[in-house]
């Protein structure tokens, strides 16, 4: 069945002038609760998969539980609903509030470009986005998420601000420049958690009948056309560059991308086709396959009637017919241990009784607790022509109909995200005795700058009421930014100081410091110290 539809759709602002610079300035901090708790949140660290499920740094399941955020791939190219009376931040804490743990970003590549302007903003309420770029704003919005223990994930919507396209190429945006600015993407946030990967391209899809098709496929071997085989392009030239990254890969629509479907009438002739992007039924047979292992997920989408009326709407057993739909097209690959499903879009205007059976039988389907499969909702805004969204039209009131169905499958986000620390500390204790550990590995390396990462933990009896970092850099290193922390430099000695959030540290706690150097390809790690 061919399903023609249209739908509106870290670092510092600082950080943004270093885009074209040989290496940019990182620093990035995960504080962690003990690693029983992370299972709670988004846990903790990079993640990576292992069989069916989403994993922490210490092993711990994380399930993602999120909502998209779109307005960043259309000609406003950033977030929607900055022109509302609700400010930025508010918008994410309420989202953080209501158990959203994720946040998806559509993004186009006209956003990106040298010069983009961000439009649309109300700049009584938003006063500290006034004259920044896209790129800019995200940067914030990625920052602030992170201080909430939120997580993001970055979508190639559309490849310019005009629209989806079946392929993930078109002529003013060819392959080389998709791959280009995720490249971009991902080194301009290594070292960062709370970005946590790439959703390579949106709802790929057929396009045109037998023998016109020109449409994405899967498994067919046609390199222009074969999606399977330019995830795979993608996601390791990605990992490449930041090994760290999760890689999000969607479905097609039809697996022929459209050429044995030739619509004469004849249903015998017709091929398996289902929402764009959300046909993963040939994975099994034609895996994606990536350099760096557990990397993978797969992200199908999913809609109701208010999208299209799909001929599984009107089967005499549905609810019944849905399990076995959702198993023939994506959820075959969970239940068999293959990869972790992140469903990436699904929603609804709830309108039709159908669609309000159809979301509660989706969120049964997915499962409850820390073990169901991950989500992103489409989508926050209320300006989603064919769904609505979670606020109504003043950005602020929920809809608590579509809320209440959600609700008992939200994970809410817990701690605090990235912050500061370094490869020497001290902290001052609160009582009982103080002691700390550290480890310092070299992440990566090139001409110019280099990758470090520390991790200090409390080993004490005594949470730290406080903490300062210092390392000391070799002559010639220069540090242009750092990322949710306070850094002061006094020749080759930097000292950053975490926020608030990130400065008491429990028995067993740790923080997590990743940073970027230009002017050298190395440090030495000074001793560690505390109290």
């Amino acid at each position: 069945m061919k399903v023609p539809r249209t739908r509106l759709g870290a670092w510092q602002a600082a950080l943004t002038a270093l885009l074209t610079a040989v290496a940019a300035t990182v620093v990035a901090v995960a504080v962690a609760t003990a690693p029983a708790g992370a299972a709670a949140g988004t846990g903790t660290g990079y993640l990576r998969t292992s069989g069916n499920e989403i994993v922490d740094s210490t092993g711990a399941t994380v399930r993602l539980t999120g909502i998209n955020w779109f307005g960043m791939e259309t000609d406003n190219r950033t977030f929607h609903g900055l022109w509302s009376s609700n400010p930025w931040k508010s918008q994410i804490d309420l989202m953080a509030d209501l158990g959203y743990n994720t946040i998806r970003v559509p993004y186009s590549n006209d956003a990106l470009k040298a010069g983009a302007t961000a439009t649309g903003i109300n700049d009584f309420v938003n006063p500290d986005l006034i004259g920044l770029s896209p790129l800019q704003i995200l940067d914030k919005v990625i920052e602030y998420a992170g201080s909430k223990g939120m997580r993001i994930i970055l979508d190639r919507h559309r490849p310019t601000s005009a629209g989806q396209s079946a392929l993930w190429y078109v002529p003013a945006t060819p392959e080389s420049t998709w791959i280009a600015d995720w490249r971009m993407l991902a080194q301009r946030y290594a070292g960062n958690p709370t970005v946590i990967g790439a959703d390579l391209h949106n709802e790929p899809h057929a396009e045109g009948t037998n023998p016109n098709a020109t449409g994405a496929c899967w498994g067919c071997g046609d390199p222009a056309r074969d999606w399977r085989l330019a995830a795979e392009r993608a996601g390791n030239a990605i990992l490449e560059v930041n090994p760290n990254w999760l890689i999000f890969v969607e479905g097609v629509s039809c697996p022929s991308g459209g050429l044995s479907n030739v619509w004469d009438g004849d249903p015998s002739n017709d091929e398996d086709c289902g929402w764009w992007g959300g046909n993963l039924s040939k994975a099994g047979q034609f895996p994606v396959r990536l350099d760096v292992p557990n990397r993978l997920v797969y992200s199908p989408h999913e809609y109701a009637t208010s999208v299209y009326h799909q001929d599984w709407f009107d089967d005499p057993d549905y609810p019944a017919n849905m399990p076995a739909i959702w198993d023939k097209y994506w959820g075959y690959l969970y239940k068999q241990n293959v990869a972790p499903i992140m469903l990436g879009e699904f929603g609804t205007t709830l309108v039709a009784g159908v669609d309000k059976i159809w979301l509660q039988e989706l969120m049964k389907y997915l499962g409850t607790g820390v073990n169901g499969m991950s989500f992103t909702y489409w989508s926050w805004n209320p300006n989603s022509g064919d769904t609505g969204g979670i606020v109504k039209d003043d950005w602020t009131t929920v809809d608590q109909n579509k809320q209440s169905i959600l609700q008992p499958y939200l994970i809410p986000p817990v701690g605090g995200g990235p912050g500061t620390g370094s490869p020497s500390a001290t902290a001052t204790p609160t009582g009982g005795t103080a002691s700390c550990t550290l480890t310092y590995r070299q992440v990566n390396s090139w001409q110019g700058g280099f990758q470090g990462e520390a991790t200090i933990t409390n080993t004490g009896t005594s949470t730290w009421s406080n903490w300062s970092a210092s390392w000391t850099m070799p002559s010639g290193v220069s540090l242009v930014n750092a990322w949710n922390a306070t850094v002061t430099t006094s020749g080759a000695t930097w000292t950053a100081r975490g926020p608030d959030w990130a400065r008491n540290l429990a028995p067993g706690a740790s923080v997590a410091v990743g940073f970027t150097a230009n002017g050298a390809s190395s440090a030495t790690p000074g001793p560690v110290t505390c109290g």
